[in-house]
């Protein structure tokens, strides 16, 4: 079997050897999908269109048309609410963790003292997200934490009012300042979700040939110029896979996901919670669509 493929695979061309291994890796995810999510997506999207109900005899699903996504969007004003809450976080936070992650990469990737803990120090929120940890993020001893560093005279004092007045003065823009201050505000958040991603950028990062770097050493360019020309075009494909990652993992880390397991499994309301998800779902990926198109023109790709 082993020569048999290996026979038929060097008779293709180079794409197609790519092309049949990539088809490998993502055979166990498409057999996945088939057997395990595609039956209860259409039944989802089935329900989403319908009245359901449960009786004594089962459930009774009758055609309702698009009465549960007009109720969603007009009447539930707690899902309008919380599907902005969540884009205007997503917008807001999804381009901090990527250049942060970014940031912290290139200096791991830096020989130093310690480096491997260092390393460690940055997944440990990664980490601690996972499992019965979590749940301790709402607890009172990790609030009273967040709540003291918000209030701390470091993030209060600097971040929210000095940093503020010097950009000012400096001339930069209102706008601007807002969200950079803001993201002062959320460094605990931007910290705590950057964990796979600073590991997948610092993975990208060692990939490059080393003799890249020392070309541009011997040709007299700076660091700034080295990270600019070589790092950051080399990496720019895994920013397109990190952006993407974030943008869905900053959608399922809010309030919305819970409101609609409540309206499904707490008000029963079946229907109403499949329109709510089908409709977070296209949301998902309009913004995906939209993001991936304008990156990927971007994106560099070396041969």
């Amino acid at each position: 079997m082993k020569s048999f493929m290996k026979l038929g695979l060097k008779e293709r061309t180079y794409a197609q050897q790519k092309a049949f291994w990539g088809f490998i890796y993502v055979l166990p995810w498409a057999l996945g999908f088939i057997f395990f999510f595609l039956v209860p997506l259409l039944s989802s999207l089935r329900y989403s269109f319908s009245n359901v109900e449960a009786n004594s005899s089962g459930i009774s699903i009758s055609f309702a048309g698009m009465k549960n996504y007009i109720e969603a969007l007009t009447v539930n004003t707690s899902f309008n609410r919380t599907l902005t809450e969540a884009i205007i976080n997503m917008v807001v936070n999804v381009p901090l963790i990527v250049i942060f992650s970014l940031f912290l990469a290139v200096l791991l990737n830096q020989k130093f003292a310690l480096r491997s803990i260092a390393r460690s120090v940055f997944f440990l929120p990664v980490i601690l997200s996972s499992g019965i940890i979590l749940s301790l993020e709402s607890s009172s001893l990790v609030q009273a934490i967040n709540d003291q560093s918000q209030s701390s005279g470091i993030l209060r004092g600097f971040g929210s009012f000095e940093l503020s007045n010097l950009m000012l003065q400096a001339g930069v823009s209102e706008t601007i300042v807002d969200y950079l201050t803001g993201a002062v505000d959320r460094i605990y958040q931007i910290v705590s979700q950057s964990g796979v991603q600073i590991l997948i950028f610092l993975a990208a990062i060692q990939t490059i040939s080393p003799q890249l770097y020392e070309a541009s050493k011997i040709e007299g360019a700076t660091g700034y110029e080295a990270f600019w020309k070589i790092t950051f075009p080399m990496v720019s494909p895994i920013i397109l896979v990190n952006m993407i990652y974030t943008i869905i993992d900053s959608f399922s880390r809010n309030d919305l996901t819970e409101l609609i397991r409540n309206t499904g499994f707490v008000n029963f309301n079946f229907g109403l919670s499949s329109a709510m998800a089908w409709i977070y779902f296209v949301a998902i990926a309009i913004i995906l669509l939209i993001s991936t198109y304008l990156v990927s023109r971007k994106v560099f790709y070396q041969d």
